[in-house]
């Protein structure tokens, strides 16, 4: 290139084809361009343009989608401070008393630095399900939790009526969700074919946010931007229906747990809902899964005796997904195993080239390899 005598690139080019300047200076077409009738350069500025929208059309593409969400969300400040105070101390007695293990097994779920509590109505979901996604979900059968609380229809359902939230008896399935800071919920829609709208929601401990349309990565965990940020007071009652709990769905992310945090969801189930049957949750059932038998296999709830660790928010997070994928890589031979380019190995990797290569010059001087331990939840 420095030998050339062409200073500018487009110059080299033109030389190399002079035969295209022919072209445009005697008003002839080109052979190698495309050719387009004037019905057809319109048809292809109009494809283009419907496939890349510019950012104003997007912008407003978001601005309604965020009004749809807002139509139906309802928002109401209940609870006083002192209210508050009374149903979180309730809520500290049921962590105890499921400590102790004084709930039946189906009414305690923990996960990570987030336990949920059913009463009423208890369902299966995520990694309990023998067959992954929306409308997999089924009722237990009926007795298999605990029921409501008394202090759940005096401290909260009641005042839900009282001020026309809800109409009396529409509540037959109490969950309690308790999060740790930094715990969440990934996106979901509430079982549309498990429960009736609305969905009904009160929070207490502290303040955080319910966030619409995101769309969660893992390792490490990462959450997109939502489409509509509804922040969520202490004491505050939430009521999700339209397109707000059908259309779209909707998660709290980790860093939107501060400090402790607690949900009371009230909901009705279906009259027509699934239920699992009795005998799946029978031990003697696993032996007809041996014989052969195309039953569905005998449902766990994912119970764990460790307390959660507020300190946990600051540590690496093991999750579902990532407990798949790691099964995967260990059963898969190597050629098969995915290769994850989100993950926080790949991103070390990719920004810092020396990360390996110091790794190997220790092992060349004959001390050990770092080995890596998988904590199990």
């Amino acid at each position: 290139m420095a030998g050339s005598s062409y200073t500018d690139l487009r110059e080299k080019l033109k030389s190399m084809m002079p035969y295209r300047d022919g072209y445009k200076s005697s008003g002839l077409r080109d052979p190698e361009e495309p050719s387009y009738g004037s019905a057809d350069r319109k048809r292809k500025y109009h494809e283009d343009s419907e496939s890349e929208p510019s950012d104003y059309e997007e912008r407003q593409r978001e601005e309604e989608e965020a009004q749809k969400v807002k139509s139906g969300i309802r928002q109401l400040r209940l609870f006083s401070p002192e209210e508050c105070a009374k149903i979180e101390a309730r809520i500290d007695e049921v962590v105890s008393r499921a400590e102790k293990g004084l709930y039946k097994e189906h009414t305690v779920d923990r996960a990570p630095l987030r336990n949920k509590y059913f009463f009423g109505e208890g369902y299966t979901y995520g990694s309990q399900l023998q067959r992954r996604g929306p409308g997999q979900e089924r009722l237990y059968p009926r007795g298999e939790v605990d029921t409501i609380p008394e202090w759940v229809h005096d401290l909260v359902i009641r005042k839900l009526v009282e001020h026309r939230v809800i109409p009396e008896g529409f509540v037959n399935s109490a969950v309690i969700n308790d999060y740790q800071p930094g715990g969440c919920i990934v996106s979901h829609v509430d079982p549309i074919h498990i429960f009736e709208r609305p969905i009904v929601s009160v929070s207490f401990f502290s303040d955080s946010a319910l966030c619409f349309g995101c769309k969660f990565q893992f390792k490490p965990i990462r959450v997109s931007e939502p489409v509509f940020f509804l922040p969520v007071r202490r004491g505050s009652v939430t009521v999700l229906s339209g397109y707000a709990a059908d259309e779209i769905t909707h998660c709290i992310r980790p860093q939107d747990i501060k400090e402790r945090r607690a949900v009371i969801i009230l909901r009705k189930t279906r009259l027509d809902a699934p239920r699992l049957e009795m005998r799946t949750l029978m031990p003697g059932y696993a032996s007809d899964r041996l014989s052969g038998s195309n039953r569905d296999p005998i449902l766990k709830p994912k119970r764990s005796h460790r307390k959660a660790d507020p300190d946990a928010a600051h540590r690496p997070r093991i999750l579902e997904m990532d407990k798949e994928e790691n099964r995967r890589s260990v059963l898969l031979p190597k050629h098969r195993r995915r290769s994850h380019f989100s993950s926080e190995n790949y991103w070390r990797k990719s920004h810092g080239e020396d990360f390996e290569e110091e790794e190997e010059e220790e092992e060349e001087d004959g001390s050990p390899a770092r080995k890596v331990k998988m904590r199990r939840h």
